[in-house]
């Protein structure tokens, strides 16, 4: 499965945000997109997802245009950046209501294995971005798109879930985005910039220097992303 977005517009009463926005992946492959706060990123994610509406929006499906959201075929899962699982639910609520299996979750993550009966409020923010993330990672979705979800994160923890990441992609399709670059670019098979409203493929993570989003110095050492 190919997805592509094209053509994107998007402004805020007159602030253009988005200008000609071309994006393409592929199931397998795990598209990351880096750039600056503000630059656009959630707002792209929202737009393929189809809960934000753009002046002007081209969605391609294998080729073909995609006339109805993402969100009402039922082929893509969504994290958003803000808080997505309700305090008021207990942990083991969450895995039943999204068809989980919780040994397998403690498999991967043994740290949580006491929190079932847990409600969501009584867990800290990256605990609760954890099993966010993980859900969203195990749904039958043929489209994950992840925003920020490495945010207050344990270094241990963002390991694994970038491994369950490289497992799930071999059915599906990932987008994702975190002011984690050197995480993101660990994982990503095709990297895009979004700067002054526009996407540009990165060939070279020299050219994010370039581009003036990091530092001289500031990339891990590396002859090219997802070695």
């Amino acid at each position: 499965m190919i997805i592509e977005l094209d053509s994107i517009e998007l402004y805020f009463k007159e602030r253009r945000i988005l200008n000609g926005i071309y994006l393409k992946a592929e199931t397998g492959q795990i598209v990351g997109i880096l750039g600056r706060n503000g630059s656009g990123k959630s707002c792209l994610l929202q737009i393929l997802f189809g809960s934000l509406k753009p002046k002007y929006k081209l969605v391609r499906l294998d080729k073909k245009p995609l006339k109805r959201p993402l969100y009402t075929l039922n082929m893509a899962s969504y994290l958003p950046q803000h808080q997505l699982a309700p305090d008021h639910l207990k942990v083991k609520t969450l895995f039943q209501m999204m068809n989980l299996e919780w040994n397998t979750f403690v498999n991967h993550f043994e740290k949580f294995q006491n929190y079932y009966n847990t409600r969501i409020s009584k867990l800290s923010g990256g605990e609760r971005r954890v099993i966010e993330t993980y859900s969203i990672l195990k749904r039958e979705a043929a489209i994950v798109l992840l925003d920020e979800p490495f945010s207050n994160i344990s270094p241990l923890h963002i390991e694994k879930i970038k491994k369950l990441i490289e497992i799930e992609k071999s059915e599906k399709i990932i987008i994702i985005t975190d002011h984690y670059f050197n995480d993101v670019i660990d994982m990503s098979d095709t990297l895009y910039l979004l700067k002054n409203g526009c996407t540009k493929i990165i060939d070279n993570l020299e050219e994010l220097e370039d581009y003036n989003y990091i530092n001289p110095g500031k990339l891990k050492a590396r002859n090219g992303f997802h070695d």
